[in-house]
């Protein structure tokens, strides 16, 4: 009987894997030298995101008890930052059921911090900071741009993604040589815009400079406050690219636990609709909420897709000492 193939050496080069260990530390002097205290976690929580998107990995205890694995530090910080932490920051392991590609791995590295008095724009200045003294060579002082949401399609797809109908968003898709699918309804009108975000935008994205795109339309506020005073409202959120690939996803915190649980209901009954399964709500978030968290923005930073761009590698299995494949 043939032994089945093994693959027991790593996919990251020692000299990869000596740029994550400097590129770690530096990550660490930046925040100690800002006063932002590290921390840690639980990877195991008894409650999952709840966006249609997402997909948690789950375990069962000794017990049977199921418990996911997070995708995000996010809902356990929060609980920090209520009950009085101050500035945090954390770099750890996140799982997100996907399929593994260029720059997609199940098992990722992110850090993810928080800042008590920012918004986000605030916030996006010192991403560029952090991003800017990683880089090599480190970012220039006009090597960034910053972009609304409707600007950028205006600009890369030539469409207005706030007036277009679903008609016009189809033609545009067709304009722009993008071959549709059945999964996509004629009336699906945020399916409609996330494909030409990710098929005609994003690809556009940070081409030799940082890009942040803000003013995200309210229906994908996620996590984040909703700007009322504009018309239409826009979400207090942000995003980072560069040569195309996201790398940071950024909000002015939403506080308002009753606006938050309506939101996980509404993504449940989406979880629903698509015959998802339905993870249980975060009650200790949500009790964290309610007890006051403070006004904060947060944002999230994958480390595997910085490290691809910072080597000049075009594949994150590249930059992972063992990646899915190899676990």
């Amino acid at each position: 009987m043939t032994p089945p193939l093994v693959h027991w050496q790593p996919t990251a080069s020692l000299q990869i894997l000596q740029l994550r260990a400097r590129t770690l530390a530096r990550i660490r002097q930046f925040f100690d030298s800002r006063k932002v205290l590290e921390v840690e976690t639980p990877l195991l929580s008894a409650a999952a995101n709840t966006d249609p998107q997402l997909e948690n990995f789950s375990t069962l205890t000794g017990s049977g008890k199921r418990l996911y694995l997070n995708s995000s530090p996010e809902f356990a910080m929060k609980r920090l930052l209520a009950a009085g932490s101050g500035p945090i920051y954390q770099i750890c392991k996140a799982f997100r059921q996907e399929e593994s590609g260029r720059c997609h791995n199940p098992e990722f590295t992110l850090l993810e911090w928080y800042r008590p008095g920012f918004d986000h724009h605030q916030l996006m200045d010192e991403v560029e900071q952090l991003v800017g003294i990683l880089l090599d060579p480190p970012l220039t002082p006009n090597g960034s741009e910053r972009l609304a949401w409707r600007e950028a399609f205006q600009r890369h797809a030539n469409i207005d993604p706030i007036r277009a109908d679903c008609s016009g968003l189809m033609k545009c898709t067709r304009n722009h040589g993008i071959s549709t699918t059945d999964r996509l309804a004629d009336g699906d009108r945020e399916g409609w815009l996330d494909l030409l975000m990710t098929h005609v935008v994003q690809p556009r994205l940070g081409r030799g400079r940082l890009t942040f795109l803000f003013d995200y339309p309210a229906s994908q506020a996620a996590l984040s406050r909703i700007d009322h005073t504009v018309d239409p409202p826009t979400a207090e959120r942000f995003e980072l690219f560069l040569e195309g690939i996201e790398l940071a996803n950024g909000f002015h915190e939403l506080t308002d636990s009753k606006e938050q649980r309506q939101r996980f209901l509404q993504d449940r009954q989406q979880r629903s609709k698509a015959g998802l399964p339905l993870p249980p709500l975060d009650e200790n978030l949500l009790a964290a909420l309610e007890h006051g968290l403070p006004d904060c923005s947060g944002v999230a930073l994958g480390i595997d897709r910085l490290l691809m761009l910072i080597s000049g590698t075009t594949h994150i299995d590249q930059v992972l000492s063992f990646p899915s494949a190899r676990a």
